[in-house]
């Protein structure tokens, strides 16, 4: 015999003795007589002893039923409380969601936007790790992540929320001093600074307006984690990175830097919303997703309205 407790019989068994009929119980609970009627004996075998003493006009309790019957009503009425509980919470955004980003993007524009969240779902509490190193949703946990990627088919449902360009940028004091790159190759002559945390070695792949691809190793004397550990050394004017588009456009509008080869275009990626799954997906990640999903997609971030009132190819010397 299983050493797991008969529930289906012992909340059946309560609602028919709370009922006082089969017919009664099982109309209660929306399922057929036979189906409590057989639960109820599948029980009294199980426990050796007869529950109700059953005649064409009338149902008892035995003493022996009399003994069990309020124990197994309160388990029929905590299963129904707790799948009440359970579909409250379901369908409203209430809890703890567990989210990942990456550690710039969420510093600079995710974490300032969760005072407007909290107070507008104030029973959603929020886990926020913040890291470059792209986290293991299933195996590590999480209820979703922002991601900037070129996202490949996985398991994961994502949906997207913007494109997001990525930017060869120098400040103004570097271009003055070093020159203007006209084309990928020239970056051969400079100092390029580049991410540890990607593949063996970061590889810049361009491709032209007009077609044309190039595919360049960047070397220089710095590599980093984040582009935090970069920014530093370029703001400087000591020497090139690349930076995603978020990243990029403040220090355009404040003109601390300008992109390069305007001309080119690096890969294109995009912020995603990513959860493991969407079917059942819980109220509070739906909210999460509904709020910064109408929040990134403003784009404020965006970098074409500061790039397009550059004049990059004017080579300074």
């Amino acid at each position: 015999m299983s050493k797991l407790p008969d529930f289906e019989g012992l909340a059946m068994f309560g609602k028919v003795a709370e009922e006082g009929s089969f017919a009664a119980a099982a109309t209660a609970m929306g399922v057929s007589v036979a189906t409590v009627s057989r639960a109820v004996t599948r029980l009294e075998e199980r426990l050796g002893g007869r529950l109700f003493n059953r005649t064409s006009r009338r149902l008892a309790l035995t003493d022996y039923g009399r003994s069990l019957a309020e124990r197994a009503a309160k388990i029929y009425a905590d299963a129904e409380e707790a799948e009440d509980v359970a579909r409250e919470t379901s369908s409203r955004p209430r809890g703890l969601v567990k989210l990942a980003a990456p550690l710039s993007f969420g510093t600079r524009w995710v974490a300032p936007l969760l005072p407007e969240f909290f107070r507008t779902y104030p029973d959603i509490s929020v886990d926020l790790h913040l890291a470059d190193a792209q986290a293991d949703l299933i195996g590590e946990g999480f209820d979703a992540a922002l991601r900037i990627a070129i996202m490949e088919d996985s398991s994961l449902v994502a949906r997207l929320i913007a494109p997001v360009r990525r930017f060869v940028v120098a400040s103004p004091a570097y271009l003055s001093r070093y020159g203007r790159p006209q084309h990928p190759h020239d970056l051969g002559a400079h100092q390029c600074l580049t991410y540890v945390n990607r593949n063996k070695r970061d590889v810049w792949r361009f491709t032209h307006k007009n077609g044309e691809e190039c595919t360049v190793t960047p070397t220089g004397v710095l590599r980093a984690t984040s582009l935090e550990g970069l920014l530093p050394t370029v703001l400087a004017g000591l020497a090139i990175t690349e930076l995603p588009e978020f990243a990029a456009t403040p220090y355009f509008r404040d003109q601390q830097l300008e992109p390069v080869l305007i001309d080119w275009r690096l890969p294109e990626g995009g912020l995603y919303f990513v959860t493991p799954t969407a079917r059942a997906r819980p109220a509070k990640v739906s909210a999460l997703a509904d709020f910064f999903i109408s929040k990134l997609a403003a784009a404020e971030w965006r970098a074409e309205t500061v790039t397009n009132q550059k004049s990059p190819n004017r080579r300074r010397t």
